[in-house]
């Protein structure tokens, strides 16, 4: 299935007993490919999948075949329908799968992309080709091109969530807006799925009405964790997925688990997690999480 990493090593012993004497860990974590890995669990066993998948053309893991370093963007979709068809697989007949995804720009025909201070994992050795049909400086709508293609596949398209970041990282450019949002698409695995409206209540700005319904834009700040040069999706943003999208004691999926906030989220509200990883230092990375839980 692959490599099932022990989160509690004997160098780790102490800080270990520590963390299970206030809170058992609820997380396995298993390094490999997702494209593998899922195919050797049993159908149904997950309520729901919540994940962020690498993007399209904007980090380069180092890691032969990984997902988002496709040059062509068409076969990227591809690739990640077929894994969201195995995650469709997995799920419960009323689960769901939450996917936070964002968008790039075509590169112009530059080959390579530096790093700068802020944001060292920016620096690539290669850069997809534009698309064709696309022009440079094209904003490539690679959210919506994911998404149509997962509602072809099976998938019932339910929202559009726009993550709104009122922290979100400066731009140097000047004929556009500064990008501060990207989107997290709810899909459902059947017509009728679970889905808690009234755990994730937002309140009313009518002094009459003690909550209201979540809307469809969510104002949540990043949130960096020391020691990641990737882009980490904050806790607040995964807390209310996991409480739409489940139930105290049921098993949620990541199927990119990157830096491990699913597993720390699920830990922290009671929802046996599973999180896979295909790069091992940011496996490492989401053990440290887990132990420190945050």
């Amino acid at each position: 299935m692959g490599e099932v990493l022990d989160l509690f090593p004997e160098d780790s012993v102490s800080d270990a007993k520590q963390f299970l004497a206030d809170q058992k860990n609820l997380c396995e974590l298993i390094v490999g490919d997702a494209r593998t890995v899922l195919s050797r669990f049993p159908d149904g066993v997950f309520r729901c999948a919540i994940t962020s998948p690498p993007y399209w053309g904007l980090r380069d893991y180092g890691i032969a075949g990984q997902i988002g370093a496709e040059m062509d963007v068409n076969d990227y979709i591809g690739d990640l329908v077929a894994v969201f068809r195995e995650v469709r697989r997995v799920l419960s007949e009323d689960g769901t799968l939450w996917l936070n995804i964002g968008d790039s720009y075509t590169s112009g025909g530059r080959t390579w992309r530096d790093a700068d201070d802020k944001n060292k994992g920016r620096a690539m050795d290669y850069r997809a080709p534009t698309p064709k049909g696309l022009k440079p400086k094209d904003l490539i709508g690679v959210p919506w091109r994911l998404a149509l293609a997962l509602q072809a596949d099976g998938w019932y398209l339910r929202s559009d969530i726009v993550w709104n970041k009122p922290n979100c990282q400066p731009e140097s450019v000047k004929d556009r807006p500064t990008r501060s949002h990207e989107f997290l698409f709810l899909l459902s695995k059947s017509e009728r799925y679970y889905y808690d409206w009234e755990a994730i209540q937002e309140p009313a700005l009518d002094r009459s009405q003690r909550a209201k319904n979540r809307r469809s834009v969510w104002n949540i700040n990043t949130e960096p964790y020391p020691g990641s040069h990737f882009a980490v999706y904050p806790r607040s943003l995964v807390r209310l997925c996991v409480m739409a999208g489940s139930r105290v004691g049921d098993r949620v999926l990541d199927p990119f688990f990157g830096s491990g906030t699913t597993g720390v989220v699920c830990n922290e509200l009671g929802r046996p997690s599973t999180g896979i990883e295909l790069k091992s230092e940011y496996a490492e990375l989401a053990q440290e999480r887990l132990l420190k839980r945050r």
